[in-house]
Parts: structure tokens; sequence; C-alpha cells
């Protein structure tokens, strides 16, 4: 009964766990989870307004050519947006952006998407449904960041922010963070308790380079996202971005 051994061992093969699952993945430039707020203090015409900045950004001719100066020339991204623990809702699921077609085709999506999160802040829960992402998805890059944006660093629900940030952290992601000081209709400041760009500095981003930009008025939030997403994609720190280039 030779034959029958062989087909019990070919199907114990087929059914056995995957192994060496990273060389079967997509290789990228960059895992990047847009991660941005929509707790209690986002009204919907703030969730549109921060939507069409990042549509903006990610199909601004900067950004692209970005992205076409990486090994692979493309990347991998997703948005989600968060709220309370229970509300940490994926936007536009995970999808490759190489040239303007496949940023439009993510601006797109995401412009047409209804809101879906609310609630207080749940700011751990965000950076691990982050982090469940990139370790979940079928691309493999060179960087790993949670691009995390909000007005606030408080947490009320959920996991605490550094049990979510440690394993992120010791798994090699990169987080930044995008301090919202003013939205879209009106300026309401910097929160009067704390000073929001030290908060994010110290409790939430992390990892080699990790960085803060800071967003003061409605008019530049589409700037500090395109910003942002070209310092994300070269590898670079805003202090390394000013610094003169050495001539080739």
């Amino acid at each position: 009964m030779k034959w029958f051994r062989v087909l019990c061992l070919a199907l114990l093969a087929a059914t056995a766990p995957a192994t060496g699952t990273a060389a079967q993945k997509t290789a990228v430039d960059v895992e990047l989870v847009l991660l941005a707020d929509a707790s209690n203090s986002i009204d919907n015409a703030e969730i549109r307004f921060q939507r069409q900045g990042y549509a903006s950004a990610i199909t601004h001719p900067d950004v692209l050519s970005a992205i076409a100066k990486g090994a692979y020339q493309k990347i991998a991204l997703t948005f989600i947006e968060w709220g309370d623990m229970f509300s940490q809702k994926t936007v536009v699921d995970w999808i490759v952006v190489q040239d303007l077609a496949s940023a439009q085709a993510f601006a797109t999506r995401l412009m047409s998407e209804p809101r879906q999160a609310y609630g207080s802040n749940a700011i751990g829960e965000a950076i691990a449904v982050a982090h469940a992402q990139i370790e979940g998805n079928a691309f493999e890059g060179h960087r790993k960041v949670i691009d995390f944006s909000g007005d606030s660093a408080n947490n009320w629900s959920g996991r605490s922010i550094e049990e979510a940030r440690k394993p992120a952290l010791d798994a090699g992601l990169i987080i930044n963070g995008l301090a919202i000081l003013c939205r879209s209709d009106d300026c309401s400041g910097r929160p009067v308790a704390y000073d929001l760009e030290k908060a994010f500095a110290t409790r939430i981003i992390g990892g080699p380079g990790s960085f803060v930009i800071t967003v003061d008025s409605a008019n530049s939030f589409a700037d500090a996202v395109r910003r942002k997403l070209i310092l994300e994609l070269a590898g670079l720190t805003p202090d390394e971005l000013k610094k003169p280039r050495k001539p080739s």
C-alpha cells in the first residue's frame, strides 16, 4: 500500500501550517497604516476634511516621486479611523500604491466611504489594531510604519498606550505622530492641561527615526500630511530633511 502512504503524506503536507510566509509576501518599500482620529472630538465635517487632506497628499506629485525613488517603487497602504475600544474601523483596506492611477484609486475609495468610528479615545486599541494589520497583511516592507494622528493623547478605554506600543516597537515597527492642534472650521488651539507634541513624543511615537509633526491651522493640514508622508517614504526625520545634501 505504498501509494496510500504517499497519498497520506501529501495530504498532511497540504494541510500543514505554512512556513516561510515572509518569503511569500509581496515586497514593498513601506507598509504604512494611516491611523486617523475619528473620536467624539472630530465631527463629520472634520472627518471629511481630514480624509481630503490624506487623499490630496497621496496623489501629490512630490509623494508619488518619493514612492518612485524606492527600491521596489511601491508601498502598501491602509487607512483606519479610530475611536473607542469597539470602534477601530478600516476605511480602505490594504492597497498597493505605485503610480498616479493607484494613488487616485486609494483616494477615491477613501472619500466614498461613510464614517464608521465614534466614541472616546482608545489610543492603545488603535495602535494594537494597526500592529495586527501590519502583521497579518500580504506584504513585506523594508519599513513598517504606523502613522498616528490625533488631537489628544488621552486614553479612556481599552488597553493602555504602553501595553500596545511596546509590542509594536519590539516587532520593529515605527510609530510617527501628527499632532492636530487646529481643525477644519475652527482653531481650538493647544490642550490647556498639557503640551500635545511632548505627550506624543513621550507616550505614543517610537522606533528608529520616529517623529511628530504639528498641524497648527486648518490650512496647514494637507501640507503637513504630505510632508509627513514624504519623510516616512524616504525614511527621514524632519531634521534630516533640512540638512543640505552632499554633492554627488
